[in-house]
Formats: C-alpha cells, structure tokens, sequence
C-alpha cells in the first residue's frame, strides 16, 4: 500500500455484544465484533475513500488474527505486532434502553493492547502519513504513556498534522489527574482535538463544553471540537465558533459514536492542509452525519458508512 493519508495507532479490541438491551447477567448471546477506538477510526476513513493505516498491538491468538483479518477487509494497511505475553482484549458491552453503553472486560488491564511501548511508537511510518490519529486507551501504563508521547513527537518533528482524541475510560484509571497530565502534554502538538461533553472537565478542567474549546486554544490546539451527542457538535478555530447539529435517527447503540464523527472529520480535512471556513463547517456537518449513522447499527462499525462509486465524499 503506498503512504497513508492517515495513520491511526492505539487499540485494536474485540467488542461482545448481547443479545437484548439491560444486565449483562440476563444475556445469553453474544456476537463478536471488532472495536477499539483508532481502529474504529482506521475503519471509517477506509471505508470513506481514505487511505489510511492502523499500527497497534494485538494478543498472538485467535481474537488477534480475527482483528488482522477484518481489519485488512476493510482495506486498512494493516501494522500490527502480535504480543506472545497477553491476550487480545475482550470487551463486553451492555446497552440500555437508550442505546448507552457500559463496559465489562475480565482483563482488561492487562490486555495485549495495554503493552504499547515506545517502540511501537518509532516503529510505525509516521513520517510517511498526513495525519496522526491517536488517542489514550491503551496508554494507562507509564511504558504505553511514554509511546504516545514517542509516536506524537515524531509526528510534529516531521511536520505531520495529529489528531487526538482522549477516548476516556474512566474505569482504566487509578489516578484521573494521571490522565490529565498525559492529555496536557500532548494537546500542545496537536492540530485538532475532539472531546465529548461528559469528558471536558475530566481532560481539561472545565465543564462547560465552550469553555473547554476555549482551554484547548489557549494550550495551543487549532481546532478544538466538542461533541454534544444528539445536539451535534461545536468547534473552535482562530477564535470563530462552528456549529452543527445530529441528524435524527433511531438510535440503536451509540457505541463508536465518537470514532466516527472522527472519521468524518478527518476524512473531509486530510484534503485540505489550510481548510477555509467553509470546509470546516462542511467536514463538522459531515462528522455528524457520520456519528449518528453508527447510531444505527450494533457495534461501533456497523454502521459507518461506505462512499459509493457516485457519492461526493461530503455526503457519504
């Protein structure tokens, strides 16, 4: 595959969904699929004409060749290392009524995922990419903090633009202020930043999702964007505000919401290195439409759309 437009590095996850919405003590199917919050990301963009390459780890097992395979059939320039000492993570996910999601993982703090190391970071064609996209998931460790740091500083040394996006699991962090610490280092470097509502005051100490763009620019981020969940998304550049609002759909499962309004995102700004205002406004507009179409469907990649043989990329 030639030089990818995007490279996407971080967690590659297997995600388990039941067979009926409420406690997962009253389920008794689940279907496999794949997941992981940049390898969602990977999937979007390929799947909306992009270019793009996915560098993480992996357990060397059935689930870590199950993720290979679905991620090379989507068209991802596939990077993965096969660790020996952990297996892939397994997530399950229980839904409510709403389509909201929790997680369960039996080992998730110790999943194949969780062992990125600076090396990974020196190892993956960064230089080769436009973008970046990455994330903090899999970076609770000090090992994995420092390969975030590694693979964002290669990326600014080589003039590649990087898009960060927390991904907050609560539940992964002994210390929230540690996660806090590591955003905050990396935030300075990036040119786009995307936090949801409910993690602004988590990431960046601040509850008010304007207020929080308002945080990220003074730390230096050109484009700071906050999602809203059914009320779109907001962002800020050079002092403008952008808005757009969520189409309404049915909403089956929200899971991967986020990583395809990134995708969308992404997808519209990798052709436009100095995107004017209007651009802009198109690539929100179109991340939304890309985030509620996920709604849709179960799982964080059912429903990301494709791009037609006809269709513009704005409208996918």
């Amino acid at each position: 595959m030639s030089a990818p437009d995007v490279l996407c590095f971080g967690e590659a996850l297997v995600d388990l969904l039941p067979d009926q919405r409420g406690r997962l003590r009253d389920c008794e199917r689940f279907e496999v699929h794949s997941g992981g919050a940049p390898a969602n990301v990977a999937v979007g963009l390929a799947r909306l004409g992009v270019p793009t390459a996915f560098c993480g780890v992996v357990g060397d097992d059935e689930f870590g060749q199950l993720l290979a395979r679905k991620l090379r059939d989507e068209g991802v320039d596939t990077r993965l290392r096969f660790a020996a000492e952990a297996r892939t993570g397994l997530w399950f996910v229980a839904l409510d009524e709403r389509g909201d999601r929790t997680f369960f993982s039996p080992g998730g703090l110790d999943s194949a995922d969780k062992t990125i190391s600076r090396q990974d970071a020196l190892a993956a064609p960064i230089p080769d990419a436009r973008w970046l996209h990455c994330g903090s998931s899999c970076h609770i460790r000090p090992e994995g903090q420092r390969a975030l740091k590694a693979a964002v500083q290669r990326a600014a040394a080589a003039s590649v633009r990087i898009s960060f996006d927390p991904n907050v699991r609560v539940h992964l962090w002994r210390n929230l202020g540690a996660l806090r610490a590591l955003c905050e280092s990396v935030f300075p470097a990036c040119t786009l930043v995307k936090l949801s509502e409910d993690e602004c005051e988590t990431c960046v100490g601040e509850r008010m999702p304007e207020k929080a763009a308002e945080r990220l620019r003074d730390m230096g981020v050109p484009i700071a964007c906050i999602t809203l969940g059914e009320r779109g998304a907001i962002a800020l550049r050079d002092g403008r505000w952008f808005r757009a609002e969520a189409p309404r759909v049915e909403v089956v499962d929200t899971t991967g919401a986020g990583d395809g309004f990134v995708a969308g995102l992404l997808s519209r700004l990798v052709r436009d290195p100095e995107p004017s205002d209007d651009v802009l406004q198109t690539a929100l507009r179109l991340a939304c439409e890309v985030g509620s179409q996920v709604c849709t469907r179960m799982g964080a990649v059912a429903g990301l759309p494709r791009l037609s043989p006809s269709a513009s990329p704005e409208r996918p």
